[in-house]
This record gives structure tokens, C-alpha cells and sequence, in this order.
């Protein structure tokens, strides 16, 4: 008998499974869920106080297009979006250049855009307020028809 199974007698056995047992039916769980299900830290203006209750849209620039993924209710009534003109296309695919810098609101489909002079594309669709710039020239492959308003910069 080594000296190891020695010192393992049937009490310290026990005493060694049931502490074991608590870690991987307390321990584990508990540590899981703490690190998996915490929420993202609140962002903070610079004067340290908490932002709006109700959280921003993130938006993103992509190859100099802004796109921002679901505005709020209220963003999209302080720009009129609902009085701009509207416009529809089903599947199709073409080349685009803007003459106007030109804000959109999709309320429906999705384009996968492909922009001169950069390679890959990226994807905008229903709920994606937009903004190409003035002079951008792009290939717009509309994969499932699109309804949006959209706003020319005057």
C-alpha cells in the first residue's frame, strides 16, 4: 500500500466526492451563469451620467456608408422619414452611382451592396437607416425586393 492510499481512509473519500459534487452542481452552474448572462456595461456621457434609458442604435461604417440598425421610433420621426418620397424594386441586380448624398429608411427586403473600389460587400435591410455619400458609385444586388423612403441632401 503507497503512501497516498494510506492517507485516503473512507472518511476522507467521502468527505473529497462530496465536495466535489458541490462544485460541479453549485459552483459550476452559478460561475456559468455570472460570466455568460452579465449585461454590457452601460456607456456614460463624458460628464459621467447615464445615458438615455432607452439604449442607442449602434451605427457602423462600412467602405464610407453609414448604416444603423433599427433606429428608434423617435430618430426616425425627428427626421420626417415617413414624408419622404418612396421607392420599390423587386429582385434585380445594377449598378448605382449617387448624385446626392442619399439617407434611406428600408421598410422592407434585402440588397447586398458591393462599393466601386473596395472588395467584399456588405448587407443592408428592413429596418436599416442608410446614408450613402454624394458621388459613390455602387452595384446594389437586391435579394429580396425592397420598399424603403429615402431623402436626397439638398
Amino acid at each position: 500500500m503507497t503512501m497516498f492510499q494510506f492517507l485516503l481512509t473512507k472518511p476522507v473519500k467521502q468527505s473529497l466526492y462530496i465536495s466535489a459534487s458541490l462544485i460541479l452542481v453549485i459552483v459550476v452552474p452559478l460561475y456559468l451563469s455570472l460570466n455568460s448572462t452579465a449585461p454590457a456595461p452601460k456607456e456614460t456621457s463624458s460628464s459621467g451620467s447615464e445615458e438615455k434609458s432607452q439604449e442607442t442604435p449602434m451605427a457602423t461604417n462600412t467602405f464610407g456608408v453609414k448604416v444603423e440598425k433599427n433606429p428608434t421610433q423617435s430618430q426616425l420621426t425627428e427626421l420626417g422619414v415617413t414624408t419622404w418620397p418612396k421607392w420599390e424594386c423587386g429582385p434585380s441586380k445594377f449598378p448605382w452611382s449617387f448624385t446626392a448624398t442619399e439617407t434611406m429608411y428600408l421598410l422592407k427586403g434585402k440588397v447586398n451592396v458591393q462599393v466601386d473600389g473596395h472588395e467584399g460587400s456588405f448587407e443592408i435591410g428592413a429596418g436599416d437607416l442608410v446614408v450613402f455619400p454624394k458621388g459613390m458609385k455602387v452595384t446594389w444586388d437586391v435579394i429580396e425586393g425592397v420598399n424603403k423612403h429615402y431623402s436626397l441632401e439638398k
